[in-house]
């Protein structure tokens, strides 16, 4: 299906019938990977998954965004979407679930148009990681051949040179972005939201790969600890899309969080 959100073009699924199931995917990804996910909870539920601007089948934002733009995205696709709806279900997986730790943490009955009754935060984002030593040695790296190449006027002459250089230090997700998504990314990445989890008072499931390496089990437990009414769900061997990784696993963990 298609709609419009903010003069973007938005791909989205909407599955089945009954309470609403939102369900919001991670950077570079798109919510056709949560196919298994619809068809598990469609029975009971109606699900219903946006590719966010820029992901998927869903068009470019104009300007770069950063996590209150993807949190009032969400608002203003449910709102389009499914108006009438008051009481609703989130799923995020990694940055989807910074966004929705970003909307739980600042929402306000009497002024949103919908309460948040319960989330799933599967392996996700929110917690920014300290620097490694390496880390640190390629960030420094990159400022000093940024600053050569700025101070020498080359950048000027050939412009694409930066942009070179920003994609071999960056990361895979930042080299396969356009220039706005990449500006996006930096944006929200950097964004810490610990300080903000203690603010998260729905009941939360937190789903996680104990074999993740981007998100890594230790931010779960930390999630798990800063959110009053968090508990979680470990899957041995899963990585990042735990979801993917051992589906039977996390399905019947998702199952009995929903009651199907």
């Amino acid at each position: 299906m298609k709609t419009t959100i903010n003069g973007i073009p938005v791909y989205y699924r909407d599955e089945g019938h009954g309470p609403l199931l939102v369900l919001l995917h991670g950077w570079g990804s798109n919510t056709d990977l949560f196919d298994g996910i619809y068809r598990l909870a469609s029975g009971k539920y109606r699900v219903i998954g946006p590719d966010f601007p820029g992901a998927g089948q869903s068009g470019e934002p104009a300007e770069p965004m950063d996590l209150d733009d993807y949190v009032d995205f969400v608002k203003r696709f449910l709102a389009s979407v499914a108006p009438g709806e008051r009481e609703i279900i989130f799923l995020g997986h990694s940055h989807g679930g910074r966004v929705l730790i970003r909307m739980a943490s600042g929402m306000c009955d009497d002024r949103d148009r919908f309460s948040i009754s319960k989330m799933i935060l599967v392996d996700s984002a929110g917690i920014v990681p300290e620097k490694t030593g390496e880390q640190n040695r390629k960030t420094a790296r990159y400022k000093r051949y940024k600053a050569i190449l700025t101070k020498s006027g080359i950048a000027k002459l050939f412009p694409g040179t930066l942009d070179a250089l920003q994609r071999r230090f960056g990361s895979a997700d930042y080299a396969a972005a356009s220039p706005v998504m990449r500006q996006t990314m930096v944006r929200v990445v950097n964004t810490d939201l610990t300080e903000e989890m203690p603010d998260v008072r729905m009941p939360v499931l937190l789903i996680w790969g104990d074999a993740d390496t981007a998100t890594p089990i230790n931010d779960g437990k930390r999630m798990e600890k800063l959110m009053p009414e968090a508990g979680l769900a470990v899957i041995p061997g899963a990585g990042h899309f735990s979801f993917l990784d051992n589906p039977n696993h996390f399905n019947r963990i998702l199952a009995s969080f929903l009651g199907i």
